[in-house]
């Protein structure tokens, strides 16, 4: 659809002429869902002309493709999205309120699509979102999960996980490409023999056929013809009913291999406490990777006629450990489907791969049974043995007769296969996603790599779609930018430091603030209407929205909650400056901890809310089911960022800079990229508390580290712990997390995140927040500051970044 073609009258005739179409009704009898459905079509339309265009200057010009793996693509909604992006925001808003509707209502018929769960997969999409906007042409590739990762019930102040059956709107944007459809072998055995030319024959028997039937996403750049892909791999059985066994009346297992077939792409990361769910991960890994390459590489030769040149028109980029089976199986396709050498495709791989790492926790450094992958993947098992067996000579020649050094580095080991160093070795990069992450990598926990391979190891820090989240979250804010600084910073990020010389600007300093507090009375609308709790907007609204899990420490933030409740309840007529705490986060279904923690912050959430002797000085609010469409409305209210993981443990974090952008004041140790946010707005401007890193992992190492003695020598944390222990008044026991902070459990040692450690310096830093929220002026200074030095953690910058330095390949962004 050109552009000329976007304006109110055409989309008003586009709109009504689908619904015609697909669902053969007028106008005046559509319903908001099939409105809905109409607009998405019609802006489909619109993308894959464009996307069309797009893969046709590929093929012209032959440039380097990026092809971003991921397991998780956490994309959000994309009708407004996709209608910023192509400048028709306005009009279609203007056609849908002449035909009645307002757009915000259309917009809350479509499902977060459930591609994806935490900071992974928004990452993804964010890059994805770079990738379009700055010419990189790149295609992402994951699953096409049916029920995402769950949808979060609470009931009881417990977590409960429903199915998310999302595709019931969301597949609007997905686009069948039956003709892609490849087929994954899982199983089996194989025989292996030379023939009498020489040639490795491999013969697979009793394997299980799996076909991958592709889905594809546009994805759409800002204000340019470009469009990224995302396509996604639906798992099929190509056997749908053993028709000999139905016949025979056994109904259930003549469907057993069909259901089982398909039950890849049915939940994203399937529960792996047991053996059963460490198979469907270990299957969904390599189907993602196997129909990927078999993609990649048929289209390739087609155009080529040879996979000589694979690695000079392709970069593999792995998005943390899961894809990593990319480098064995690409090696499978080179030797075995192409009769390359071992040397040549060896060389073809390597240099063809590169690993983004995402974490420093070794739980998070996959891990999986020889005898696993094995069973799952004889073939692929076979060719990690070979890799293996090299790269320990290659150790021979740097550590000799060290066998110790080389055991731990080696790719297989004590019947494990170890994921990240498999991406080490066959990878051309291997990058950090902040300054202090990547330090980390290459002093600590890839140090003996690095010693290697010094010349792989770079950094990139992540970046956000700040379009997404400050344009599209936060209208009345960009509105105010760009009446001070013009809208250039849509595409040129940097441009919003100008903002820092409006400091003195007082008119501006207020109308900050007061966009701030419509953004909140969204917010307190919302909380009234979902949680049934009214908040003070005088309040502080004291954000921590992320994954549930004990390093990013949720629990010291309860354990502040308690202390404020215990000082309130002391003196209910203190001069106190009102707080609402927010959180929202999901916890791994089989993370007792996690999940017990959300039912602790619900027993305190009513314990409060229902003290008459703390009114509306103080609330807790947990937001349900938190997901992409509702960081877009909490981001803009939030005016404290919680970014409180203990110092060493955070790789980066991404919410960290959404907050920012929109205004918010961090408080956070210094970890991850809250280590560059505070450079870049300066200590005065970010509320720093807690032990650094260096601290933090020697008192770790030390083994010296006694929470009890803390319990018996602070009384307010004594206090604040006796509370838990003995309970909040409606019969739940915290007993167990409260000896986990105290005495360790599970085999870890007590206060494993040093909650008890960094609590009194917490609280100072959380008694300096309350002293400058006194000063709307200077808030709304530190708040403009924030703002003003936020367009370096665009995601238009790190791709670019990852285009220069890592994937070669041109890219029209000006640093």
């Amino acid at each position: 659809m050109p552009k000329n073609l976007y304006t109110k009258n055409a989309l008003k005739e586009a709109i009504a002429g689908k619904l015609q179409r697909h669902f053969a009704c007028e106008v005046a009898d559509a319903t908001k869902d099939q409105i809905y459905e109409a607009c998405a079509l019609v802006v489909r339309d619109a993308l894959t002309e464009h996307m069309i265009q797009t893969q046709n200057e590929v093929e012209k010009y032959g440039e380097r493709q990026v092809h971003y793996l991921c397991m998780e693509f956490l994309v959000g909604r994309s009708l407004r999205n996709n209608a910023y992006n192509l400048g028709m925001l306005d009009e279609l808003t203007a056609a849908l309120k002449e035909m009645g509707y307002e757009m915000a209502d259309i917009f809350e018929q479509e499902a977060d699509p459930g591609l994806g769960n935490g900071g992974l997969g928004r990452l993804a999409a964010c890059y994805m979102d770079g990738m379009a906007t700055t010419g990189v042409r790149g295609t992402g590739y994951s699953i096409r999960y049916e029920h995402g990762i769950f949808k979060q019930k609470i009931e009881d102040g417990q977590q409960v996980e429903l199915p998310d059956s999302w595709l019931a709107s969301g597949d609007v944007w997905q686009i069948p490409a039956m003709d892609d459809t490849r087929e994954v072998r899982i199983g089996g055995t194989i025989d292996t023999h030379f023939d009498e030319n020489g040639k490795l024959v491999v013969e697979y028997h009793d394997y299980t056929p799996v076909l991958a039937v592709p889905y594809d996403m546009p994805i759409s750049g800002y204000d340019t013809g470009n469009i990224a892909r995302l396509r996604l791999w639906e798992a099929k059985s190509p056997i749908a009913l053993d028709m000999k066994l139905f016949s025979s009346g056994e109904y259930l297992k003549a469907l057993e291999k069909h259901a089982m077939a398909e039950t890849i792409s049915m939940v994203l990361y399937p529960e792996d406490n047991h053996r059963e769910g460490q198979s469907l991960r270990l299957k969904q890994q390599y189907f993602l990777v196997s129909a990927t390459l078999q993609d990649i590489c048929a289209k390739h030769k087609a155009k080529y006629g040879t996979l000589a040149n694979f690695a000079h028109k392709h970069v593999l980029h792995i998005n943390d450990t899961h894809p990593t089976l990319v480098i064995p199986e690409l090696m499978r396709i080179l030797m075995d489907d192409n009769d390359m050498s071992w040397e040549n495709a060896w060389n073809i791989t390597s240099q063809s791969v590169a690993y983004t790492n995402h974490t420093v926790m070794p739980e998070a450094l996959e891990c999986w049974p020889v005898s696993l992958v094995q069973e799952l993947m004889p073939r692929i098992m076979q060719i990690i043995h070979e890799i293996n067996e090299r790269f320990c000579r290659d150790l021979w020649n740097y550590f000799p007769n060290d066998f110790q050094k080389i055991s731990r580095l080696a790719i297989v080991s004590d019947g494990i296969v170890r994921m990240a160093h498999l991406a080490i070795a066959g990878s051309f990069s291997i990058n950090g996603v902040s300054a202090l992450h990547s330090d980390i990598l290459k002093e600590r926990v890839f140090k003996d790599f690095y010693t290697i391979y010094p010349a792989k190891f770079r950094n990139v820090t992540n970046g956000i779609a700040h379009r997404r989240w400050l344009c599209e979250a936060n209208p009345k804010l960009a509105a105010l930018i760009e009446s001070k600084i013009g809208k250039g910073y849509r595409k040129h990020p940097s441009e919003l430091q100008v903002l820092a010389n409006y400091g003195e600007d007082k008119a501006l300093l207020a109308q900050l603030g007061q966009i701030k507090r419509d953004n909140k009375l969204r917010l307190a609308e919302y909380i009234k209407e979902h949680n049934g709790i009214e908040v003070n907007m005088d309040s502080i609204f004291d954000v921590q929205v992320k994954r549930l899990h004990e390093y990013k420490r949720q629990m010291l933030n309860i354990l502040h909650i308690i202390s404020l409740y215990h000082k309130l309840k002391d003196n209910p007529g203190m001069d106190f400056v009102p707080r609402t705490f927010v959180f929202g986060s999901k916890a791994a279904p089989g993370y007792a901890v996690a999940k017990k923690t959300i039912q602790l912050i619900h027993s305190i959430a009513n314990m409060i809310n229902n003290d008459p002797d703390i009114g509306d000085k103080l609330k807790v609010v947990f937001i349900e089911d938190y997901k992409v469409s509702l960081a877009e409305m909490i981001m803009p209210a939030a005016e404290i960022s919680e970014q409180i993981s203990i110092a060493g443990k955070e790789a980066s974090g991404t919410g960290n800079m959404k907050f920012m952008m929109n205004g918010a004041l961090t408080i956070g140790t210094m970890d991850g990229a809250n280590v560059e946010i505070c450079e870049a707005v300066g200590r005065e401007n970010i509320f720093i508390f807690g032990m650094e890193t260096p601290e933090a992992e020697a008192l770790a190492a030390s083994g010296n580290y006694e929470p009890m003695l803390i319990y018996q020598n602070d009384p307010v944390i004594k206090r604040v712990m006796d509370h838990m222990i003995h309970g909040f008044g409606d019969g739940v026991d915290y007993t167990d997390l409260a000896n986990l902070l105290l005495h360790g459990g599970n085999g870890g040692p007590a206060d494993r995140y040093m909650s008890l450690k960094d609590f009194s310096s917490y609280a100072v830093a959380q008694e300096r927040v309350g002293e400058m929220y006194r000063r709307p002026e200077n808030w709304n200074y530190m708040s403009l500051m924030n703002i003003a030095n936020s367009g370096r953690f665009a995601a238009d910058r790190s791709v670019a970044e990852y285009a220069q330095n890592i994937w070669r390949v041109k890219t029209n962004f000006a640093f």
